[in-house]
């Protein structure tokens, strides 16, 4: 089941596993096949998606990023932290401004944090509720570090409340 903004919403796009022929529809193959056959894959004029897993660098992708529609992170095991890393490269030093999907093994606790890195889609298990991710959206009230999401520290909080002049 895929979520954004918290919602239930259709995914248009086909996994398609290496080797397997591509449909003449929106898909979302390996950076492995895609890196091997990107001009083909590229000339079929649908939207595309490229899975990364937990050890690729997204910066492969960098010359490809106005191509793609969405870029998949997936997680082997939920310990696996470094898609936090790779969606946080995404948005800021590479500029990636589309769809960041998270597939695999995440915890409802983790959707908070990776939303604040960027990740914009969720692909749940089916016995997830949209209440359960509505839940976890809202998990962090007030945040320490600044980030991708750009919400106001506390810190800033703070200061702004040190710096505005009594009544």
């Amino acid at each position: 089941m895929l979520v954004k903004a918290g919602r239930i919403a259709e995914d248009a796009f086909t996994p398609v596993a290496d080797g397997d022929e591509l449909p003449d529809a929106p898909v979302i193959v390996s950076l492995k096949r895609f890196l091997a056959e990107h001009d083909s894959i590229l000339a079929r004029r649908q939207p595309l998606g490229v899975r990364l897993e937990s050890g690729e660098s997204p910066q492969e992708l960098q010359p490809y990023l106005s191509e793609l529609a969405v870029v998949v992170l997936h997680i082997p095991a939920f310990r696996d932290g470094r898609a936090f890393s790779a969606a946080r490269l995404l948005r800021t030093r590479l500029g990636y401004g589309k769809e960041i999907r998270l597939t695999g093994h995440f915890l409802l606790d983790q959707i908070a944090f990776y939303t604040r890195v960027g990740v914009d889609a969720f692909d749940v298990a089916p016995n997830i509720s949209v209440a359960d991710i509505q839940t976890a959206l809202h998990e962090i009230s007030d945040v320490y570090q600044p980030s991708v999401d750009g919400r106001v520290t506390i810190r800033d909080l703070r200061t702004r409340r040190t710096t505005v002049p009594p009544s």
